[in-house]
């Protein structure tokens, strides 16, 4: 399975960007997918999670109400949606596959992507 991530950039704090995650290769064998995040200095982060069936969603406190994790199954793209964007969540963001279920553990986790830069300037 391999893992895309795209959509990162340079925006305001208090703006959006969405960012997309496109799946291939042997995707069935995958459950859920989720992002992560890593700050300069800091351990990886968990995000957010979404299951490829039925669409359970799994948050971060610290952006619950701001982001909102979806996904396209035909597509096999997963999307994050960042709104009120703070300079906290300056970071890389990778998208991750995994075959178990939902989860903040990023042990778990089977398959990453490369990570697109976010920065949000205040």
């Amino acid at each position: 399975v391999q893992v895309v991530e795209s959509g990162g950039g340079l925006v305001q704090a208090g703006g959006s960007l969405r960012l997309s995650c496109a799946a291939s290769g042997r995707t069935f064998s995958t459950k859920v997918m989720a992002w992560f995040r890593q700050a300069p200095g800091k351990e990886r982060e968990f995000v957010a999670a979404i299951t490829w069936s039925g669409g359970s969603t799994y948050y971060a406190d610290s952006v619950k109400g701001r982001f909102t994790i979806s996904r396209d199954n035909a597509k096999n793209t997963v999307y994050l949606q960042m709104n009120s964007l703070e300079p906290d969540d300056t970071a890389v963001y990778y998208c991750a596959a995994g075959r178990g279920w939902l989860t903040s553990n990023y042990q778990t986790y089977d398959y990453w992507g490369q990570g697109t830069q976010v920065t949000v300037s205040s």
